[in-house]
């Protein structure tokens, strides 16, 4: 069911003109169309790095404190540190944009549209909600 909230008082813009959007969704939620202006937030992103960057960690704590350590400093982890400190800020943008689930396409901070990662599906939702509101 898609669902189509404010974030802030109503501020009716004409229809279709946005000055971001965004896809906020994961890996298991497939992207229809990705133009180059849309930004995707892959909210597992943190989660999925780590795990490509840690696993598999040995079951004896020093083991793996000492692998973990490795990781730190190699040059794998510091060329994937930078991604990985972007992929957190996606997921925090997303905590203070207040989303409650996922998939969602948000337009301007203000507007989202939830349960689809399709930029046109969540346009023409968000135009006829200003239709029957305006």
């Amino acid at each position: 069911m898609l669902r189509l909230i404010s974030f802030l008082p109503a501020l009716f813009l004409s229809a279709g003109v946005c000055a971001s959007t965004v896809i906020y969704t994961d890996g298991t939620h497939l992207i229809s169309t990705s133009p180059s202006d849309i930004s995707i937030v892959y909210l597992d992103a943190p989660d999925r790095l780590q795990v490509e960057l840690f696993s598999p960690l040995p079951s004896d704590a020093e083991q793996a404190e000492m692998q973990a350590r490795e990781t730190l400093a190699s040059p794998t982890f510091k060329a994937r540190e930078q991604q990985l400190a972007v992929a957190y800020q996606g997921v925090m943008k997303a905590w203070s944009l207040g989303l409650k689930k996922y998939p969602a396409v948000v337009f301007d901070d203000k507007w989202v549209v939830y349960g689809t990662t399709d930029v046109d599906v969540a346009t023409q939702q968000m135009n006829a909600w200003r239709e029957v509101n305006q």
